[in-house]
């Protein structure tokens, strides 16, 4: 499967996208916040039983660099980044809401 044929972050997950670009534009991060709507969302992470990650990247693109993104002082969302920061490879949401059926390991 390639990424052209994967659906879009913000077509599966539109809350979720709006909420990353403007809590990105909020930290004056303007560049990164542009990404967002091409991101092509490759499945949740199945590195472990307990990854909760949404992966935009291909398995194993993830780096160690993260971005949090805060509301109010509290950390809502770790973005991974690739190395050169111009694009986020996986999405962790932090505050344990349910994001529903794409986010969930199949069985």
């Amino acid at each position: 499967m390639t990424a052209v044929r994967l659906p879009r972050l913000a077509e599966l997950f539109p809350l979720l996208a709006a909420e990353i670009v403007e809590l990105l534009r909020a930290g004056g991060d303007d560049a990164l916040a542009v990404v967002v709507g091409d991101l092509r969302y490759f499945g949740p992470c199945t590195c472990s039983p307990t990854c909760s990650n949404l992966l935009t990247a291909p398995p194993g693109s993830s780096g160690h660099l993260l971005a949090q993104l805060e509301r109010d002082g509290e950390a809502v969302i770790w973005l991974s980044l690739n190395p050169t920061t111009t694009t986020i490879t996986a999405i962790e949401v932090l505050d344990g809401r349910d994001l529903g059926p794409a986010a969930r390991r199949p069985g």
